[in-house]
């Protein structure tokens, strides 16, 4: 038998063994040896990360042909670029891996069959008769239709740092910015943005290790695209996020416009495995430099209403690194955040307190390998399902029964941690009796 300390040793071991075995799982591919870029990346807080781990299925959709050795192509280098589209990316030439997945989970009754949207001189995305925005079988975004699954709201006295549209050519100022004010923040990126300015994603990510999201390929109304075309939009940016991160792929993305309803939704959780983070409050910085667009003292104005005002919700608010007013614009009203004792997080972080929000259409527990991308030529197909919705204060209430298949989907990746956690305890308990 032990003594006491050594009883006390043993039981803290066993208490800190799960941790150790679970944080085992998931390597930290920072400080892989091949990894680019070769500046030294600035590490934020195991467990608050903006990318899936490495054993996440998703992976398999954006593995690197067999045959590559070695370094990742330098950002900005003509081997890094060539397998982007230089517009808006055509959805019959696509990796055969994104198509088999779509049509996997259509098949699989994941993806509601919901019609295209339709959207002219810049109104908002109207659908046919009999398909309400507001209920629980379209659930739009754009008609503050709140699906569980995504992130509107910030904890209790938070305001979560975000931005849109980069990386652009006024991007730096403010990277320069946030890091002298050691703010780390998210960046929802467009993907040909990334493809035209490289070394302002390599500041973002590199000098700043913020949190990089997806936007997008081209910006566009989701809800007016096929299946195929939002495929298109959510893959290639995550595939270049992807090749310009050595092989991280991002849980968390924005639609454009907040453009999103029950079946773009799905597609990007069932296939992609993201997780929309949408907004609770709206600058409208977008359009300071538009004719009859908003103004500076008006963006500072409701800078000025949100920022004193209640601290329930937080506050994630829609900010853009588009122009160099909109970039001012955040820069000034930073101090009035902290004087007003507000706490300044990365809207990714968000996600982390719920486990349940990475939807993936892949079973974990399948260990069969796919083949390196290639192109196909394919039609878009699509298979009725529900979902629940509820609207914000703003519009009426939408409610209705949570889609099981969503559910069982996310049950199963808890339940395999759970899994990976209670045979540690055992194991541990194990030990300390042994000890003991």
């Amino acid at each position: 038998m032990l003594g006491t300390a050594a009883c006390v040793r043993a039981l803290a071991l066993s208490l800190a063994l799960p941790s150790l075995v679970y944080a085992g799982l998931i390597p930290d591919l920072h400080d892989h040896a091949h990894a680019h870029p070769s500046r030294t990346i600035a590490h934020r807080a195991p467990g608050q990360d903006w990318y899936h781990p490495p054993h996440h299925p998703v992976h398999r959709l954006f593995r690197r042909d067999d045959n590559s050795t070695g370094d990742y192509p330098a950002l900005g280098s003509p081997a890094w670029s060539a397998p982007y589209p230089t517009t808006t990316p055509d959805s019959s030439k696509l990796p055969q891996e994104w198509v088999d997945a779509l049509n996997q989970a259509v098949q699989a009754g994941k993806i509601p069959n919901i019609p295209v949207s339709t959207q002219t001189n810049g109104g908002n995305p109207t659908y046919p008769n009999g398909y309400d925005p507001n209920g629980p079988t379209v659930c739009s975004a754009t008609y503050k239709c709140r699906n569980p699954d995504d992130i509107w709201d910030a904890p209790e006295g938070m305001v979560g740092s975000g931005f849109d549209d980069g990386p652009t050519e006024f991007s730096p100022t403010l990277y320069t910015f946030l890091k002298n004010n050691s703010v780390k923040a998210t960046h929802f990126m467009i993907g040909i943005n990334i493809l035209w300015n490289p070394a302002a994603f390599e500041q973002a990510y590199v000098d700043n290790g913020d949190d990089i999201a997806v936007h997008t390929y081209t910006h566009p109304y989701m809800t007016t695209l096929s299946n195929l075309d939002v495929l298109a939009q959510l893959g290639w940016t995550m595939q270049i996020i992807h090749n310009s991160t050595a092989g991280k792929v991002p849980r968390y993305w924005r639609p454009p416009y907040g453009d999103m309803d029950e079946r773009v939704r799905a597609i990007a959780l069932e296939v992609f495995g993201l997780t929309a983070i949408i907004w609770n409050q709206d600058t409208e910085d977008w359009s300071l430099t538009e004719n009859g667009g908003t103004t500076m003292q008006a963006v500072a104005q409701n800078m000025q209403k949100w920022l004193t005002g209640a601290k329930t919700p937080g506050l994630i608010i829609l900010e853009h690194e588009l122009s160099a007013e909109s970039v001012q614009a955040y820069m000034d009203a930073y101090p009035v955040m902290m004087q007003n004792g507000w706490q300044l997080k990365s809207v990714a972080e968000f996600g982390d307190d719920d486990a349940m929000r990475d939807g993936d259409l892949l079973d974990l527990f399948d260990t069969t390998s796919s083949a390196a991308p290639s192109s196909t030529s394919a039609s878009s197909t699509s298979a009725s399902a529900t979902h629940s919705g509820t609207t914000s204060s703003s519009g009426p209430v939408a409610t209705g029964g949570v889609g099981t298949s969503q559910q069982s989907s996310a049950t199963l990746q808890w339940s395999s941690r759970s899994a990976w956690a209670a045979s540690a305890l055992v194991g541990a308990a194990g030990l300390f009796v042994h000890l003991a």
